[in-house]
């Protein structure tokens, strides 16, 4: 039994996708150093982040993964996960907004047919949206009834840690009051019956948009129901079971940023801040050796969690590449690994942003400066997705091959 052996696709000088990524990792940075330059302000105003998206939308970052064609896993769609490491170590919050997006709107590719998710794909392109929300299991559930008159409505509340009041179009789990299925539905927020509150209030990622959402006898369409979520092998194909995978996997990403975010400011700091515990050394703190030893321990912590997410990110690849070939057992490989990951990511996050507040001492307490906000930021992601769960799924797996459970990230 092994960890996602599916090998590394090696890069080709003659890969179109070369070009393609450079470029859009190019596009990142020049949003992330943008952003960078009022993060602090920005988050503690914690306003509704519509300017926030407008800098994405305008810089092409919302539709560059759509694939010109039916494809399955064009490598500009894995781009989009070093995209989100880059936005979250300037900004968490936007960083897990545009992870959000990305994998609601890849979504459509697991659980709807291929006509319809094309027809999805092309409007979404073509009108430039914003995805919220989530599919994860939510109780009471939405609940999604047939009437004589209406046909199919949506009725129920729920609250979305991510989007909901930015986006154009929510993606929601609903379970079928005759038949208890639950389904992946697609909603526009301006259709009549839906009202989205702001009412969420969390400590930290308070530009991440989240909100309740309610619906009233909203009607949904038939290409508005993407297809089942259910856990059932006989109903979830291997294929579609790469959908948790792949969502984690921007959870990771999302942590990752948040850890080389904190550290390249704390960095900054030593070297140009007050040394107040040596003041005859020079500006800032690059000479004391228990700083040099802590930053050391975090790079480590850092780096070898990166090279995790590097592997998952080569056995997805393979996976996605296989297709409608990919069987069960494969499919769990690449969940397990991109399960050690995320847990990786998040003992890298949380440490790394805990101790650097420990490396800049008392002045890490200003709020001018806003060195906790990552601390805040990795603190509550991982509240949402608790890594216990992760290692469950990890250690069930080396102990007994049991593959893990279909669980879409919040």
């Amino acid at each position: 039994m092994g960890l996602a052996s599916a090998p590394p696709r090696s890069a080709s000088p003659a890969d179109p996708a070369g070009p393609a990524r450079a470029h859009w990792l190019r596009v990142a940075r020049e949003v992330a150093d943008d952003l960078a330059t009022d993060a602090v302000i920005r988050e503690q105003a914690g306003k509704v982040p519509f300017d926030e998206v407008s800098r994405l939308r305008e810089a092409g970052l919302l539709t560059f993964l759509m694939p010109a064609g039916p494809q399955e896993g064009a490598p500009d769609r894995l781009t989009a996960y070093a995209v989100v490491r880059d936005i979250a170590a300037a900004d968490g919050a936007i960083g897990q907004l545009l992870g959000a997006h990305y994998f609601l709107s890849w979504s459509v590719r697991f659980f709807a047919g291929p006509a319809l998710a094309a027809r999805i794909e092309e409007r979404s392109a073509a009108e430039e949206w914003c995805w919220g929300g989530g599919f994860a299991r939510q109780e009471p559930p939405l609940m999604l009834t047939r009437t004589t008159s209406k046909g199919l409505v949506l009725n129920g509340r729920q609250t979305y840690t991510t989007g909901v009041l930015v986006a154009d179009r929510l993606a929601v789990r609903a379970v079928r009051e005759d038949t208890g299925e639950p389904l992946a539905v697609v909603v526009s927020p301006t259709r009549r019956g839906v009202a989205v509150d702001g009412d969420a209030d969390p400590f930290g990622q308070r530009l991440a948009a989240g909100g309740s959402v309610e619906f009233d006898d909203v009607r949904v369409g038939a290409d508005d129901v993407l297809g089942s979520l259910s856990a059932d092998e006989d109903l979830l194909s291997p294929r579609a079971c790469l959908a948790s995978p792949v969502g984690r996997l921007f959870s990771a990403q999302l942590l990752l940023g948040l850890a080389e975010g904190v550290l390249a400011e704390a960095r900054e700091y030593s070297r140009t801040g007050p040394a107040a515990r040596y003041p005859a050394w020079p500006a800032g703190t690059p000479h004391d050796p228990q700083v040099q030893t802590a930053y050391g321990e975090l790079t480590v912590l850092t780096r070898s969690a990166s090279a995790l997410a590097d592997q998952a990110l080569d056995a997805l690849r393979g996976g996605l590449e296989r297709g409608e070939d990919i069987t069960y057992d494969e499919s769990a490989d690449i969940a397990v690994l991109v399960a050690m990951a995320e847990t990786a990511a998040a003992g890298a996050a949380q440490e790394s942003t805990a101790r650097a507040l420990d490396i800049i001492g008392a002045r890490s307490t200003s709020a001018r400066l806003g060195f906790e906000r990552f601390w805040r930021n990795a603190r509550t992601h991982t509240l949402y997705e608790p890594v216990t769960h992760r290692l469950r799924d990890v250690g069930h797996y080396f102990l007994n091959g049991a593959h893990p459970r279909f669980v879409l990230p919040v």
